[in-house]
């Protein structure tokens, strides 16, 4: 693949991204969305974190050293923080930030 091709492929998904961005706005500028995309506008958000979450526990190990105790950290974390500071980046990036620091220095494991 030539550098030129990959110029347009990107050319070509940041023109789509920035479509599917700017549709709403544009098909709804003179008129009030229906009921149904401001349910999903509502509730679609919630529900895809809380399947995230789960998604993200399935693996944790419940049963063997360090007892998922990473992962409760992390999500007590999120808690705390969003609760504090009410701004998702903030919850989301203090807990990686935490969570990564646990895997990688085996910090939880070394105090059970």
């Amino acid at each position: 693949m030539k550098l030129n091709d990959v110029y347009i492929a990107i050319a070509i998904m940041a023109g789509i991204t920035f479509l599917t961005r700017a549709f709403p706005f544009l098909f709804f500028r003179n008129r009030k969305p229906p009921a149904a995309v401001l349910f999903i506008g509502r509730y679609i958000p919630p529900v895809l974190i809380t399947i995230l979450v789960v998604y993200c526990l399935k693996d944790a190990s419940w049963g063997n050293a360090p007892y998922g105790l990473n992962e409760v950290l992390a999500v007590g974390t999120v808690i705390v923080l969003h609760l504090w500071r009410r701004n998702a980046l903030i919850s989301i990036f203090g807990a990686t930030l935490l969570y990564m620091f646990l895997l990688q220095s085996g910090f939880v494991t070394r105090l059970i």
